[in-house]
């Protein structure tokens, strides 16, 4: 099953819910010590469980930024698949793209989109709405 973010009538689509959930479970291990919401407490906490406010959007989206930046840091073999079992794998193992250099570029969704360029686009969304 496909998850996704909605704001307004439009859908982002991301991928299966595992894939999403080891993009939280990569931040939570590699950038919050393994304390949940400790550093980007709106990213990891109210969008993880699925609302954020308007009045949240800009801070959300400067720990978006953070977390990106810091991704790009850290090699694709620092990939946790999930935060609850460090030894469980992507299925598709280490056979990944030679495009990925980095934990920043790992995050491709179902519609090959990088994770980031999405959530950037979904967080904006309510700014571009209150311009038209």
């Amino acid at each position: 099953m496909t998850v996704g973010i909605k704001v307004d009538f439009l859908w982002y689509s991301i991928g299966t819910g595992e894939f999403f959930n080891s993009f939280f479970s990569t931040v939570y291990v590699n950038l919050e010590n393994k304390k949940w919401g400790s550093r980007f407490p709106l990213i990891m906490k109210n969008l993880y469980s699925g609302t954020l406010d308007i009045d949240e959007l800009n801070i959300a989206k400067n720990e978006l930024s953070e977390i990106k930046q810091e991704l790009f840091k850290l090699a694709p073999n620092k990939i946790i698949w999930d935060a609850k079992n460090l030894q469980k794998s992507p299925p598709w193992g280490s056979n990944i793209s030679q495009d990925i250099k980095t934990l920043a570029d790992y995050f491709v969704t179902s519609d090959g989109e990088n994770l980031f360029s999405v959530l950037d686009d979904a967080l904006n969304r309510p700014y571009t709405k209150k311009c038209n």
